[in-house]
């Protein structure tokens, strides 16, 4: 097998000395190249974690649907690392014009709203379903404050959050700065 496909099913040769970046790189430019995407990136290494900043004129492509296809390029790359080096733990982070950083922001903007009803009508409020990345950002956010907790709830790979006050630990309690 060669090519793209050669590279996802075809397994990591022995002695060879190819490295996770070379596979990313290969592997973003045949699926770039095969769906005729208008995009570039630029892959850079750090500490044993690759991050890909992609650009071009279907940026737009990749961050519509709150990103699905972002997503998509991002689960196909890290199976293919797991196909290639099945032993190595690899973590790739793709991104287009910082859409994560903002996508996380407004994550953390609902979820601090809803702490706030929570906590002011003293009854649990509930997140929208979320795939398991986005509720671990949620949740590791809602533990920072002491008065509410945090679950998931629900079958399959997307969940609700359930939001709930702390049993008198509710608004009454001076409110706690934001870190």
């Amino acid at each position: 097998m060669t090519g793209i496909f050669g590279k996802i099913f075809g397994g990591k040769k022995k002695g060879s000395d190819v490295t996770p970046y070379d596979v990313i790189e290969e592997t973003l430019n045949g699926v770039l190249e095969a769906g005729n995407f208008e995009l570039s990136f630029d892959l850079d290494e750090e500490n044993g974690e690759y991050f890909v900043e992609l650009y071009g004129d279907d940026e737009e492509l990749l961050k519509s649907k709150e990103g699905q296809l972002l997503d998509a390029f991002q689960l196909f790359v890290k199976r293919v690392l797991q196909h290639q080096f099945p032993e190595d733990n690899i973590h790739v982070n793709l991104d287009s014009d910082g859409f994560r950083e903002d996508a996380n922001e407004a994550l953390l903007d609902l979820a601090d709203k809803l702490k706030g009803i929570a906590l002011d009508k003293g009854k649990s409020v509930y997140f929208r379903a979320l795939p398991p990345k986005d509720r671990k950002i949620v949740h590791q956010y809602l533990a920072e404050d002491g008065r509410v907790k945090s679950r998931s709830v629900g079958e399959g790979h997307f969940k609700k959050i359930k939001i709930y006050p702390i049993k008198g630990k509710g608004s009454q309690v001076e409110d706690q700065p934001n870190s």
